[in-house]
């Protein structure tokens, strides 16, 4: 049978006291609802269908992706009104999964179980187990086990309110049987909303099987409405993702303090120390060490690669053997080649680093495109920019660059070639030879450094 995916994300949240809406609240880089319609792909649905509503054209807008088909609920009139919403572009022969958007935790293979357990003779529903219960619809189940009916908090008796096997909102129907059970919800309840929870008496009284399939976690369950919640949703996915990272076998100091925003592949021996923090797609190879405080984007670092602490890394390839910071910066389009050093407040932006090249200290090094075996001094710069145009800097294999270099681009600095320090070079340094530029040195013997008045003494 077919899926169909419902992602039910109309919700305001006024209780997240925010512009945004609740479904684009950022949760590990990403907003909510990203998550949920990550996983909805994951299940290989036919179509997914997002049902929105407050800040419609904002999240329309967050989402541009052809395959999502959006329905509208202009009046929030429930639950079960707003799978109404999506039900028209549904066919009958599918099987229909209806997602939360603010439930961002459920896990693939919860999933996979609830709609395996589905059929034409039985409806599926999500629950968790919680200590405190408290403000969510509660599973009731017969004498046998079996799952009869979801009771809203606010409907719920003494006895049923001490129930603690909540309901998630995730389920899954037959979509000919969803379409019957919602022409005949009714909103005679207290809060005069039309529930989608109200189908599981539906199908109890057609004759159909109801499968409760409890969540292994409790998080899977948790619903984001506040920025607390929000928190806790950004902690226990936190712990997730160093949970599989350390199952990989990736060495992290302190799991608490590793924040993964992305995806993350890792090859044998990797180390990650504290405040780690790997957002997008970040590549690693083997027996990778990564120091405290460092941020890597979207970047590929290959075997041996050392970065020590506080450096900030997007956009970048860094070959194997490389050694990056302290304090160091490598930009988008920066390339290190093979066991290439970046020291010390250095900054990298769109540049070739050749192989076995060094740039230790305090140098920024932009559009360029470095040889093997240089090495760069401290303070050099290269002055890529000229307010409206970008230049190139090339710089042989084995050149030598002194300290407090600028390189004005465009401009070559030839193979082996030397640059004094302190030059200031515009011209085209040939190969093998020593180039410099430097102003005659003056002494004014004549000049004396200004001094302060010294205030009149009070009367």
């Amino acid at each position: 049978m077919k899926l169909s995916v419902i992602i039910l994300a109309a919700g305001q949240g006024k209780r997240m006291k925010s512009d945004l809406p609740k479904v684009l609240q950022p949760l590990a880089g990403r907003a909510v609802l990203a998550h949920v319609i990550a996983r909805a792909r994951e299940l290989a649905a036919t179509d997914i269908h997002v049902v929105y509503g407050h800040g419609g054209d904002t999240v329309r807008a967050a989402f541009p992706d052809a395959d999502l088909d959006w329905a509208l609920q202009a009046e929030q009139l429930g639950t079960g009104h707003a799978v109404m919403q999506a039900m028209p572009n549904v066919p009958d022969g599918h099987l229909v999964l209806v997602l939360l958007g603010d439930v961002p935790l459920v896990r693939k293979a919860t999933l996979e179980k609830l709609v395996a357990a589905t059929s034409d003779k039985a409806i599926g529903v999500v629950s968790v187990i919680l200590e405190d219960p408290a403000g969510y619809g509660r599973i009731v189940r017969d004498a046998a086990g079996r799952v009869v009916r979801i009771v809203e908090q606010k409907d719920a008796n003494t006895k049923e309110r001490a129930i603690r096997e909540i309901n998630t909102g995730i389920m899954a129907m037959p979509a000919s049987h969803l379409r019957r059970w919602l022409g005949a919800l009714r909103n005679d309840n207290a809060q005069g909303e039309y529930y989608l929870t109200d189908v599981i008496g539906a199908a109890v009284r057609d004759g159909l099987g109801v499968a409760g399939i409890i969540a292994p976690n409790p998080v899977e369950g948790l619903g984001i409405n506040d920025k607390v919640q929000l928190a806790e949703a950004e902690a226990a996915l936190r712990k997730q993702k160093a949970e599989e990272l350390m199952l990989a076998g990736v060495t992290v100091a302190d799991p608490a303090r590793l924040d993964v925003r992305g995806t993350v592949q890792a090859g044998r021996d990797v180390s990650l120390d504290i405040n780690t923090v790997l957002i997008g797609k970040v590549t690693f190879g083997n027996r990778v060490k990564v120091g405290p405080n460092c941020v890597i984007t979207d970047s590929e670092l290959g075997d041996d690669v050392e970065v020590l602490a506080n450096c900030v890394i997007e956009g970048a390839r860094v070959d194997a053997a490389c050694r990056v910071g302290p304090f160091a910066r490598l930009r988008p389009g920066t390339h290190l080649h093979r066991a290439a050093h970046i020291g010390n407040f250095v900054e990298v932006k769109k540049t070739e680093v050749g192989a076995g090249s060094k740039a230790n200290h305090l140098s920024y090094l932009g559009d360029a495109v470095i040889g093997a075996g240089v090495n760069v001094g401290a303070g050099t710069i290269t002055c890529n920019y000229d307010g409206v145009n970008k230049s190139v800097t090339e710089i042989g294999d084995g050149a030598f660059i002194g300290s407090g270099t600028m390189l004005v681009a465009p401009v070559q600095v030839g193979a082996n070639a030397t640059i004094g320090a302190g030059s200031t070079i515009t011209r085209p340094a040939p190969p093998d030879k020593l180039t410099l530029e430097r102003s005659k040195q003056v002494t004014v013997e004549a000049w004396s450094r200004p001094t302060k008045k010294k205030p009149a003494p009070p009367k």
